[in-house]
């Protein structure tokens, strides 16, 4: 082997290590990427059979690749449009839970669409997006993309739709981030306020009221 042979061997081996350590950085390594994906990090481990460097090792492309998004505001209209949207997923839930959480999905992925991250067409690119972001809110989504394309119980579909609001919220603009403050079965409407005529079938405890 030529000395200059062994010199581009050896600039390569230096890079290579120099970029495993740039993107280790980036994500903060094991401990940062638990932090920053929380149960999302479990969930891809479980994924990968419990091989935590594999699940490590996508996770730290996920922030590669998505890490940079900036998310779009939303006009005051296209959000109350939502949220009216949403109210009437709500409704329909109650005669055809089924229809409401296709509704749901697809709601979803139209507004993290409108939001700057992929388009809802490739389910798993959105979502692996949507954990660099919104790792705490994502599994409601995922829970009612799968309760769509299964058999699921109606109690299942109806547990799915109430999680699936965390990401809504934080994707409307209505709270923060990693909003599980506010307690995953707490009854509201899409505005963040209480509405003494909404149904709260949805939570399994009131019926309909009356104007």
């Amino acid at each position: 082997m030529t000395t200059t042979v062994v010199i581009i061997v050896a600039v390569v081996l230096v890079l290579a290590v120099l970029g495993f350590f740039l993107v280790r950085g980036r994500t903060g390594g094991g401990q940062g990427l638990r932090r920053r994906f929380g149960p999302e990090y479990e969930r891809t481990v479980a994924e990968h059979g419990g091989d935590t460097k594999a699940a490590e090792q996508e996770l730290a492309e996920r922030v590669k690749l998505h890490g940079s998004l900036h998310e779009q505001p939303l006009s005051p209209e296209a959000r109350e449009g939502y949220a009216g949207r949403w109210a009437m997923v709500q409704e329909t839930f109650i005669d055809s839970p089924r229809e409401a959480v296709a509704e749901a999905d697809a709601l979803l992925a139209r507004l993290a669409r409108d939001r700057g991250f992929p388009d809802g067409d490739s389910f798993e690119e959105q979502t692996a997006a949507l954990s660099v972001h919104h790792a705490g809110e994502l599994d409601g989504y995922r829970r009612v993309h799968t309760a769509v394309h299964d058999h699921s119980s109606t109690e299942e579909m109806r547990t799915a739709l109430i999680e699936a609001r965390a990401l809504f919220d934080v994707l409307l603009g209505d709270t923060p981030s990693d909003s599980g403050r506010r307690g995953r079965h707490e009854t509201k409407n899409p505005h963040g306020t209480e509405n003494p005529h909404q149904t709260k079938n949805l939570h399994g405890t009131e019926g309909r009221t009356t104007a």
